[in-house]
């Protein structure tokens, strides 16, 4: 009887963690406009500050892994997190919360954009929202540069990695993989140095 109570009391657990991971990405999905990394600084928002599903550490693995993998940014962090989380339902109910409101607007816009595109309120409304993209991805900068480890090294890969992308218009994934083999290769410089020093 006692364990009938406790198995039906961790299946409501889990129902909820599910449920709770639906409707959190369903709101970041609903109110996020611009996608990608507009997206970043609302779901460190509601994952980390509030619900506490993971760290701040997490959330700079979580874009590094979902910025060098095929697909939406946006996709594959809600994925990664609703997985961290709950399992692969987890990843199931994230994912399906962050996708179905932007499939929605997109089917509803797609009905009436053509009849309304044209008319200045339109044009005006979306030069706002890029504003606002704008401001958000600008937030989410600075927030993962709060995160990021401060050295010289970090300075020159982040300086280096801007140059390649802005002005020489390398690939961010080419760009993405140079930059994680140079991690590899300053942390096993540094092993190797501090193993020296202890000799």
């Amino acid at each position: 009887m006692e364990k009938n109570r406790e198995d039906s009391a961790i299946n409501k657990k889990r129902k909820n963690v599910f449920w709770e991971l639906f409707i959190t990405f369903f709101k970041i999905g609903a109110f996020t406009f611009g996608g990608g990394y507009a997206m970043i600084p609302l779901i460190q928002e509601e994952t980390v500050t509030k619900k506490k599903w993971i760290s701040d550490e997490d959330i700079l693995d979580v874009v590094a892994i979902a910025e060098s993998t095929p697909g939406p940014i946006s996709l594959n962090t809600s994925t990664f997190v609703g997985y961290r989380t709950a399992g692969f339902f987890g990843a199931f109910c994230a994912t399906l919360g962050v996708v179905l409101p932007s499939f929605g607007i997109i089917v509803g816009i797609s009905f009436v954009l053509r009849q309304f595109e044209n008319l200045e309120i339109v044009k005006y409304a979306f030069w706002g929202i890029r504003a606002g993209v704008l401001a958000l991805i600008i937030k989410g900068l600075i927030s993962m540069y709060k995160s990021c480890p401060k050295n010289v090294f970090s300075y020159i890969i982040m300086a280096a990695a801007f140059v390649a992308v802005a002005f020489f218009n390398i690939n961010v994934i080419y760009m993405t993989i140079i930059c994680a083999v140079a991690g590899i290769i300053y942390s096993i410089a540094v092993g190797n140095t501090v193993k020296n020093k202890l000799k």
